[in-house]
């Protein structure tokens, strides 16, 4: 008997992604002044972003999505005739769905919804409740740092970002990172093992807690994905050579990494649409215009979007970024920033004079003191 039951845990979560191959998703909208007379449904699913519309008809919206596994997605709510009005929070939906049906019920604003049908929507929201409140004190901070960046006060910027930064890696470790630790069969474990990694995912760690899940989970697509995401990590790790690239700078001459080499090298990606890039910038200038007749040089990967070289260029002046500059301007489907895997910027690293990975992230004062170590 209990090898039965086993058997039926260890089988849990392969019928939870083969069973059915799509998931339908019905939608009622009550008492919302706001006039919605349409829904977009986004996520990603073979690494490619799917954006659905459903027509709202009498208060109700539906979707058929042909998936076969849990993921995220995201709804929103417009009203045809405002399309460039400034979305809100209110508007948003954040969800993860599974297959089968789901209904989700919008009562007073969108963002207010109570979905059912979604066993895992329902164990997100528990982890989602157990990080309230470290969610709770990044919004504070958050509202504080933005009011920092307005008044220009640097230092007090610098500290609420660490404040956030922090904050933001024990809900990463201590909520995300543990339960899937724990709960490697769960419907959600890939979920939960995404955010613990982060954005700069660290192979060694991330890599073993993978493997561990189920074949199912690892052979769909957003398992696929993630062990892509690991693969790059493990190739552009500290200790690693960069991987070789060529892209055009601002005159379309081509510029390959490799022919850069004999110097330090700080591989800056960035883009001009990108505040937290911009402001910290002036970091980058510093510590460039001190080590720069030491040995240092910088080269930076702009993120920018297609039709927008004007606008690069016009933040390289601005921003005094006396350096190379490279871009195929296609936004966050840049070939150099796809190979090593940059999911968020700014982020950069520091490459040793025959192109080994010394750092990475080195931001603000953290940058001139690596330098400071190396050639001074």
């Amino acid at each position: 008997m209990k090898k039965s039951i086993m058997l039926f845990a260890l089988l849990l979560p392969l019928l939870i992604f083969s069973q059915s191959r799509s998931v339908k998703i019905t939608g009622t909208i009550k008492n919302i002044t706001d006039t919605i007379d349409r829904v977009y449904l986004n996520y990603v699913i073979n690494n490619q972003r799917v954006v659905d519309t459903a027509i709202v008809v009498n208060g109700r919206y539906s979707f058929d999505v042909k998936v076969n596994e849990v993921m995220r997605v995201q709804l929103l709510a417009k009203n045809s005739n405002n399309q460039n009005k400034k979305i809100k929070r209110r508007d948003l939906v954040t969800a993860v769905i599974e297959p089968g049906t789901i209904t989700m019920e919008n009562v007073d604003s969108f963002s207010n919804v109570k979905i059912t049908g979604s066993k895992s929507n329902d164990a997100i929201k528990k982890l989602e409740e157990k990080s309230k409140p470290y969610t709770d004190e990044i919004e504070k901070l958050s509202a504080a740092f933005s009011k920092s960046i307005q008044e220009k006060k640097t230092e007090e910027t610098k500290k609420l970002e660490k404040q956030i930064d922090e904050l933001d890696e024990k809900i990463n470790v201590e909520i995300y990172g543990n339960y899937v630790k724990k709960n490697l069969s769960s419907p959600i474990a890939l979920l939960a093992l995404e955010r613990y990694a982060g954005y700069d995912i660290n192979s060694d760690t991330i890599e073993p807690i993978f493997n561990a899940l189920p074949l199912a989970v690892q052979n769909s697509s957003s398992g696929k994905s993630f062990k892509n995401k690991i693969d790059i990590a493990k190739i552009t790790g500290i200790g690693k050579y960069a991987p070789d690239f060529t892209q055009n700078d601002t005159l379309n001459n081509p510029v390959t990494l490799s022919s850069l080499r004999g110097k330090y090298l700080l591989i800056d990606f960035w883009a001009s649409w990108c505040g937290p890039c911009r402001r910290e910038n002036p970091n980058v200038v510093a510590a460039f215009n001190k080590y720069k007749d030491k040995g240092f040089h910088v080269l930076g990967v702009s993120l920018d979007q297609p039709g927008a070289k004007d606008r690069w260029i016009k933040a390289i002046h601005d921003d005094g970024l006396t350096w190379t500059h490279v871009s195929d301007l296609q936004y966050w489907n840049n070939a150099v920033a796809k190979s090593y895997g940059i999911q968020s910027i700014p982020q950069n690293l520091l490459l040793d004079s025959k192109g080994k990975i010394i750092g990475k992230n080195l931001r603000g004062e953290a940058l001139q003191e690596k330098l400071h170590e190396l050639l001074d």
